[in-house]
């Protein structure tokens, strides 16, 4: 049975609480769960399990260093020429654009096609397509200066999505720590449980 996976960085719970204070004030928008909350590093995709077990090991072949993320600001995707999804992004953060280019690399080597999208760093909050573009607009203007509290980073996950009817569900499959930032580690991941390595169907 293919699996899909996708690798991005999990949040805390303090800024997942944090964030939650946000999930208000747009009538009609489809606000995600705060235990959905996550920043893509890479989207996977639909893969068979021998696959999953090539990329686990690309992932847990990554050196990198931990590094402070802060969140701010507020911005829209749009599809059609009306608004999307609502999302907070990163502020600039070179460690973080160093791990996302280390893990688009060794995923290449494995043979998934390149990312063709501009990496963007961002926390998704909303569906916002039956909302009432007057409606974002005002709820932009009261939140444009969010900052959320920098929060420490010291592992990337790798993520399976099980679709559901309401939503999707998002389970944390393996879990590769990054190295203190004086030194790197010996052995950079460590398993989830009660979720195996093996993604032997």
């Amino acid at each position: 049975m293919p699996l899909r996976l996708f690798v991005a960085l999990s949040l805390p719970e303090t800024l997942r609480q944090e964030l939650s204070t946000l999930g208000t004030g747009i009538p009609g928008a489809k606000w995600i769960r705060p235990a959905n909350y996550h920043l893509t590093l890479r989207f996977v995709g639909e893969i068979q399990n021998w696959k999953a077990d090539e990329v686990d090991e690309a992932l847990s072949g990554i050196r990198a260093r931990g590094f402070e993320l802060t969140l701010r600001g507020l911005g829209l995707f749009e599809r059609m020429g009306r608004p999307s999804a609502l999302w907070t992004g990163a502020e600039r953060n070179d460690s973080l654009n160093h791990l996302q280019t280390k893990i688009e690399t060794a995923l290449r080597r494995v043979g998934l096609s390149a990312e063709r999208r501009r990496f963007a760093p961002h926390v998704s909050l909303a569906r916002v397509e039956q909302a009432d573009p007057a409606k974002i607009a005002a709820y932009l203007q009261r939140h444009n200066l969010f900052r959320a509290r920098p929060v420490a980073v010291e592992s990337f996950t790798l993520y399976s999505s099980l679709l559901g009817k309401e939503c999707a569900t998002y389970v944390p499959e393996v879990e590769y720590e990054l190295a203190p930032r004086r030194e790197l580690p010996e052995r950079p991941s460590r398993m989830i449980p009660p979720h195996p390595v093996a993604f032997a169907g």
